[in-house]
Formats: structure tokens, C-alpha cells, sequence
């Protein structure tokens, strides 16, 4: 059997290490907003390449907690696209936004910056870009047009650990950028946590107080906050794994290649541009009969997932945003879509095994 994921396998390099951090977290005595998290939080920056990062208790916490950091009003509209994962339509939901969906291009599965203008009013405030399965966005006219409209921009960075878009790592485009680091993500924690990243002075002082209940001194509550601070556990192990992150992103690349070259042309692959720096938390196909190739693989001993099968604009609880709405393109995506094995763990004799069955169906 090849599992998709197997997250003992992923995290045994680590465990030696792990233990040690967890020890000496467990002797100092200090477990909540420590140095592991001030640690964690100058070596995240660095890596991205900002100037600031807020470590959170999640990735959902990390999108919702960037947009209140801005100073968005209640009932602006926040762009983003209509096949991302339903967090980051929470997010803009529970911070009293608009969610206002785009479609993605068909090529990328990315927001698509040419429809992008055609949804923009007066109530629009911010665009939510969601770098999907660990490709960026196309930056550079999204950037043109928040420039343009005054927007705030969010980037959705809970797949796209270390990607690039020409060069530059995402997290470090927008004006608050969430990470996510659950134990699946390419940089994953042993349980929940998130960050966000930010070039903004003010946008870094709103956190450290909304993370913590509104508050910069103990007692004394300037926000409206939350409990939603990054773990001094957690944040010892992320600190472990970013050092190798590079070389994880690296690995799943050439895991990606090689379905790359060798699946037959029926699947619709990835597209590959010496623009995007993809990092494939996710490498997924598209083919028109998509559960019948995920039970031919079952069948064959080989795990997958689907993300995701029912689009935010067909979920129940968010029938009131989008009713009588229709977005063929993500629909499409959505009925089509299958992810393959491609984790830190999984060796390139199992993505050959993978393809041989796949280009039997």
C-alpha cells in the first residue's frame, strides 16, 4: 500500500531533535509566548523574507487575525477566489467582510487577475490571494491592481511554504500573510499552529494583540482579542524543520517531475512556468471520470485525497453569501480534481508505481 500521507514517517527524521527541544521546553518552565516563538518567529521572517512574523494557533487564526490587523471595516467586500479551501472564506466571514468570489484561471487553479477588476465596487477593501496547492499567484497584476483600487492585500500562504514568484518568497507580497503549519503542510507542526507575515509595523503590533486577548501589557486590553497564540512546543519544533524546509520542498519537487515526464497526456497536469517556484504541497490531475481513477488506484493498493469536493459557494452554511450564484470553472475543477501521493516520505519508486497504474486506467 502507498498512503497519501503518513505523518510518522514524515516527522520520524525529526525525532531525536524533537525530543530534545520538547525537554528543554518542559525544564524551562515556560510554555506560552516564549523564546521558542521569538525564535521561530525572527527565523520565520527571515526566511520570507519580511520584516515581521506573528506566530498564531493556526492557520485559520493567521488569516482572520491578518485581516483585523489592517484595520479593514466591517461589511467591506474581500475578493478571493471561488475554489479555494472554505478557511479562507471563514476568515473574511468572521471578520464581519464581503466575501466576493473570482474565478481561478483554468490553467493554475490561481485567482485569475483578469476577472478580478470586473468584481471590484466601491465596498471593496482588500483581495484575499490563495497560493492553491503550492503554486503562487500571477503577482505582478495583482499587485498593479490593489495599487490602482487602494487595496489591501492578503495572501493565503497555507500551501506555499518556500514558493516563489519570480524570485521573491509568497508571504512577503501582501499586507498580512497567513501561514498555516498543520502537521500535512510542507513546514508541519505535531498539531496546530500558524503565523503571519507582514512588512507593517502597525499590522505587527495589532496581532501580538489580538493573538492575546487585545493585549500589549497583561491586564490591560486596547482590542477586541482572542486566545490565539503559537505554543512554545510547537513553535521548538518548527524552528526544527524550517532548517530543512528547502530540502523538503526540494524532494517533493522531484517527485513532481517525474509524474511530470511520465504520466500519459489523458490526466491534465500542473502547468510548469520558470515564473512560479512550485513547492507541490499538493500535485494534483484533473480527468472527467476522477472517482473512478481514485477507486482504480485504490484498487491497486495507492491512497489519494481529493481538495476539495464541494466548492465555499455550495457549502450550506454559506448558502446566504452566494445564492443563485454559479462559478462553472470551479465547479469544473471541483468534480475533476484528484491529489496524488507526493509527501517528504515517499520515495521515487513509489511515484513510478503510481504512474504505472495511473497510465493503465
Amino acid at each position: 500500500m502507498i498512503d497519501y500521507e503518513n505523518l510518522k514517517k514524515v516527522n520520524e527524521p525529526f525525532f531525536e531533535e524533537y525530543k530534545a527541544s520538547f525537554n528543554a521546553t518542559l525544564d524551562s518552565g515556560w510554555y506560552i509566548l516564549g523564546k521558542n516563538v521569538e525564535n521561530f518567529e525572527n527565523d520565520f521572517a527571515s526566511y520570507c523574507g519580511t520584516k515581521f512574523c506573528v506566530g498564531v494557533a493556526n492557520g485559520l487564526d493567521a488569516l482572520m487575525l491578518g485581516i483585523k490587523a489592517l484595520d479593514i471595516p466591517a461589511g467591506s467586500e474581500i475578493i478571493v477566489p471561488s475554489n479555494t479551501y472554505i478557511a479562507s472564506v471563514l476568515a473574511i466571514v468572521d471578520s464581519n467582510c464581503i466575501p466576493v468570489l473570482v474565478e481561478p484561471d483554468i490553467r493554475t487553479y490561481n485567482i485569475d487577475p483578469a476577472r478580478i477588476e470586473e468584481k471590484i465596487t466601491a465596498k471593496t477593501k482588500g483581495i484575499m490571494v490563495v497560493h492553491l496547492y503550492g503554486k503562487p499567484c500571477d503577482m505582478d497584476p495583482i499587485m498593479a491592481i490593489c495599487k490602482k483600487h487602494n487595496l489591501k492585500l492578503i495572501e493565503d500562504c497555507a500551501q506555499s511554504h518556500g514558493a516563489k514568484y519570480k524570485g521573491k518568497m509568497t508571504g512577503s507580497f501582501g499586507d498580512a500573510n497567513g501561514f498555516s503549519f498543520y502537521p500535512t503542510k510542507n513546514l508541519g507542526a505535531l498539531g496546530d499552529a500558524g503565523a503571519v507575515t507582514t512588512n507593517s509595523e502597525s499590522a505587527r503590533e495589532n496581532l501580538k494583540k489580538l493573538r492575546n486577548y487585545g493585549s500589549g501589557i497583561k491586564y490591560y486590553n486596547d482590542l477586541f482579542g482572542y486566545n490565539a497564540r503559537l505554543d512554545e512546543v510547537q513553535a521548538g519544533f518548527l524552528s526544527i524543520k524550517l532548517k530543512k524546509l528547502d530540502s523538503i520542498n526540494q524532494h517533493k519537487r522531484e517527485l513532481a517531475a517525474l509524474y511530470l515526464k511520465n504520466l500519459k497526456s489523458d490526466f491534465i497536469l500542473p502547468v510548469v512556468d520558470k515564473d512560479y517556484f512550485d513547492v507541490y504541497h499538493i500535485f494534483n490531475v484533473c480527468h472527467p471520470k476522477r472517482d473512478q481513477l481514485k477507486e482504480h488506484l485504490l484498487k491497486n493498493g495507492i491512497k489519494t485525497e481529493i481538495h476539495y469536493p464541494v466548492p465555499p459557494h455550495h457549502q450550506k452554511a454559506y448558502k446566504e453569501f452566494f445564492e443563485n450564484q454559479k462559478y462553472p470553472l470551479s465547479e469544473e475543477i471541483h468534480k475533476t480534481t484528484l491529489s496524488l501521493p507526493v509527501s517528504s516520505f515517499h520515495t521515487k519508486e513509489d511515484i513510478i508505481k503510481v504512474v504505472e497504474v495511473m497510465n493503465k486506467f
